[in-house]
């Protein structure tokens, strides 16, 4: 009886291996999961890319409006940052900070850069100064445009990319994706004045 238990058994195991029927399901459970990821990591990249050069834009638009202006008041700077945060619309999972700040150079022989004035939209919606008016700036691409008597519109746009596969709308960490939160994007742009040489902004910061 046990002879015949084993082979039979053993029959049913081999038809068993020889049956092919399940094999695609299998395939899928394994492949699937694989599908997934691949969708979800080009849907990433290609969102990531495109909110990349809207954050750009931000700060291109925001230079060049401001530039088109003789003179301009606080409220119509506010207006345009305004403007400015609207570019990244669909996206709103964080929100950008866009700087903009009034460079005067004086007419010294090495010319030395200072604010004139300036306007930052915050991240909370709020508006602050950027830097106290008078206060001596310079980085690398300053110097390479310094120019006595020179006035620049500097605006910076930033912004902390947040992934939909790791945001959560109370903005809690989601384990190990975590990692890949709060992505750094920012651009900086300096432009001239269109039809005047400053352009003053006396009820700003």
């Amino acid at each position: 009886m046990s002879v015949l238990s084993l082979s039979t058994l053993f029959r049913r195991f081999s038809g068993l291996l020889r049956d092919r029927r399940g094999v695609a399901a299998v395939e899928f459970a394994f492949i699937v999961p694989v599908l997934l990821c691949m969708y979800f990591i080009t849907m990433e990249a290609s969102q990531g890319i495109e909110v990349n050069k809207k954050v750009s834009r931000v700060g291109s638009t925001v230079a060049d409006l401001i530039t088109q202006q003789s003179a301009i008041p606080r409220a119509e700077v506010i207006s345009i940052l305004r403007i400015g945060e609207a570019i990244l619309q669909p996206y709103n999972r964080s929100k950008p900070e866009i700087e903009v700040t009034a460079i005067q150079f004086d007419d010294q022989t090495t010319p030395v850069a200072k604010v004139a004035w300036s306007l930052k939209l915050k991240k909370d919606g709020t508006f602050a100064k950027v830097a106290t008016k008078g206060t001596v700036v310079s980085d690398a691409q300053l110097n390479a445009i310094r120019a006595p008597s020179a006035f620049y519109i500097r605006v910076t746009s930033k912004l902390d990319y947040s992934p939909v596969i790791t945001w959560s709308p109370d903005g809690s960490s989601v384990g190990l994706l975590s990692a890949f939160n709060d992505i750094d994007m920012g651009e900086t742009f300096y432009l001239r004045p269109r039809i005047s040489q400053k352009i003053p902004c006396d009820d700003c910061y």
